[in-house]
């Protein structure tokens, strides 16, 4: 399996950084997908 594009790996921090953002609603999950180059199942996930 040969894929050339880089795989996106974030720190535990970054990832509990976003969810913390969403639950307070300082963002939605399209505006974090959007803002991080992210689909909105991606954030989901």
């Amino acid at each position: 399996m040969s894929d050339d594009s880089p795989i996106k790996r974030w720190p535990e921090e970054r990832k509990a950084s976003v969810v913390m953002d969403i639950f307070k609603s300082k963002t939605t999950v399209a505006e974090a997908a959007r803002q991080h180059d992210l689909t909105v199942s991606e954030v989901e996930g």
